[in-house]
């Protein structure tokens, strides 16, 4: 694996995030992946390694700013380098996604999770990555945001979540512009986590389940979006899973071709370009 590119997935012991650890995998590349769950994260480092990468674990608790900062520092130093930085880290409380409650029918403490982890700890990698970034000279720092900036989807705090997210890669792509560093939003659709199967729920936002893309399409899409000469142009701006799908000719692990979730906020624009 000499020479291969380094990516660090934080939120990488399941789901969306362990999906696109495989998917990168699959492309050649070392991915180390974070999160609290030690087990998890051997399962994931295991897929990783058989999917043809190099897989490193790290327990990182994603609410502690000095713990993330470790985090980025000991990935940096395992290479001397850092290609790719995806902020998956997420979490969310539990709540009813056939009739969701009203945002004053649920509890305040809703913000510490949505925005203290799902806005915050991206902000505090960005913030990591970014110095060693700019010593390289190039770089790529991906936010897992989704269609709920545009379109109301599970609750009021989780768009705000997304929104500031995609705000974030706008307004930190500007800035990093100059300087070789690259900052994309990437919606994904619905995805088929095991955490959507378990549900019983057979449709989110009318979109079905049976629609809905894998993980590992998701690894697949940024493997492609990254080896991209020409993605710097495209900084500060949200990609759309399934339209760069099939933008680059990826494919799912079935060969399918996944469904754009555009309509579902009603189609138009995702987030402006910078010009």
């Amino acid at each position: 694996m000499t020479g291969a590119r380094v990516a660090l997935v934080t939120g990488g012991s399941k789901g969306v995030g362990q999906g696109i650890a495989v998917g990168l995998a699959e492309a050649g590349w070392t991915v180390h992946v974070s999160g609290r769950d030690v087990e998890r994260l051997r399962a994931t480092v295991e897929r990783i390694n058989a999917a043809g990468g190099r897989g490193r674990a790290h327990t990182c608790e994603h609410t502690d700013d000095d713990d993330v900062r470790r985090l980025v520092s000991e990935v940096y130093a395992d290479r001397g380098t850092l290609d790719l930085l995806v902020n998956n880290a997420w979490a969310g409380p539990r709540m009813n996604h056939v009739t969701p409650e009203k945002f004053w029918e649920r509890p305040l403490a809703d913000w510490d999770t949505l925005i203290g982890v799902g806005l915050r700890a991206h902000y505090v990698a960005t913030h990591a990555v970014a110095p060693l970034m700019l010593g390289q000279g190039k770089g790529l720092i991906v936010n897992i945001s989704s269609v709920g900036t545009r379109a109301h989807l599970h609750s009021t705090l989780y768009g705000i979540s997304k929104a500031g997210l995609d705000k974030l890669t706008h307004d930190a792509g500007l800035e990093l512009r100059d300087h070789g560093v690259t900052v994309l939003s990437l919606w994904p659709g619905l995805v088929r986590t095991e955490q959507l199967l378990a549900s019983g729920v057979d449709n989110i936002a009318g979109v079905s389940v049976t629609d809905a893309e894998t993980p590992e399409l998701q690894g697949r899409v940024l493997a492609a979006v990254a080896a991209d000469p020409t993605i710097h142009d495209r900084t500060g701006e949200v990609l759309i899973t399934a339209e760069a799908a099939v933008h680059y000719g990826v494919t799912e692990p079935d060969g399918g071709t996944p469904v754009s979730p555009r309509l579902m906020f009603g189609g138009g624009p995702v987030f402006p370009p910078l010009d």
